[in-house]
């Protein structure tokens, strides 16, 4: 299964499109961020976690992987 949301990353002052592709799929229990994210978008993962126990839900026991495209552009902050 795959999700997308469209969303943007700032070059200077400048907003670049960026795809966020959500893919999860069976195998051993994962969350991964890919496409060159920085320290506060990796750290997301926990976030995430958070907020989905916060309200009530659990996270797949499944490989979770998201996708920041395109993938040579550095993306910051939460």
């Amino acid at each position: 299964m795959v999700t997308r949301v469209a969303t943007v990353a700032f070059e200077g002052i400048e907003a670049r499109a960026v795809d966020v592709q959500v893919q999860i799929i069976p195998g051993a229990v994962h969350f991964n961020v890919v496409g060159l994210p920085d320290k506060a978008v990796g750290e997301s993962r926990e976030r995430v976690r958070g907020a989905l126990i916060a309200s009530g839900l659990a996270m797949p026991a499944k490989r979770i992987t998201v996708n920041l495209a395109p993938a040579d552009l550095p993306k910051e902050g939460s």
